[in-house]
């Protein structure tokens, strides 16, 4: 089983990764951009180089993707796959810039993933008031110092790219208890992962 976990920046997703990894210690832990040496290399340059194309970052991150799904997802096929994100999230970001249309994003991930998407999709989703207690108790990073607004626009883009691509996908509330979320997950690896 494919499985990814969702969320904007502060949802909980590193927690839930670490969490998971005590639970399913075999599953193979992975995650998007950056989840091969070679994405790493893609993801240092995105950070601190950058592109002044929209379509050339478009392409890098695709081609990490496309990385990514040859060299982690489909040698690890037959076993638990748990990324921290996904497509669905290369797709929430490029749908909130609102520089490419969702049919063109679709047919550019289909044909980076080769048709490969994940089974199931975890959506951490919090609340504006949580997100901006969250926000306040940090040191924001770039993403994250674009304002509430703009991270909300990207939670709400999540839940429609997984639609757009027909990924099952549960939206679980992350002010939640960790415990309790990451029990929800389990639930999921277990039930899922047996049909």
């Amino acid at each position: 089983m494919y499985l990814v976990l969702e969320g904007i920046d502060t949802a909980g997703k590193s927690t839930q990764m670490a969490a998971l990894r005590e639970r399913f210690p075999d599953a193979c832990f992975t995650k998007e951009p950056g989840g091969t040496p070679a994405g790493e290399r893609i993801r240092s340059l995105l950070l601190e180089t950058g592109v002044r194309s929209e379509r050339a970052e478009m392409l890098l991150f695709l081609a990490d993707r496309s990385e990514h799904i040859e060299e982690v997802v489909l040698p690890h096929r037959s076993e638990l796959i748990v990324s921290d994100r996904s497509v669905i999230s290369g797709m929430a970001y490029a749908m909130v810039k609102q520089a490419f249309e969702p049919d063109e994003l679709l047919h550019l991930n289909r044909f980076a993933t080769g048709g490969v998407l994940p089974d199931f999709a975890v959506v951490l989703k919090l609340e504006e008031p949580e997100l901006r207690r969250r926000l306040a108790g940090k040191e924001q990073d770039a993403i994250e110092s674009r304002g509430t607004e703009y991270l909300l626009a990207i939670q709400d883009e999540l839940e429609r790219a997984a639609r757009l691509l027909g990924i099952p996908t549960l939206v679980i509330d992350a002010a939640l208890d960790v415990d309790t979320i990451t029990e929800q997950i389990e639930e999921i690896i277990i039930t899922k992962g047996e049909s």
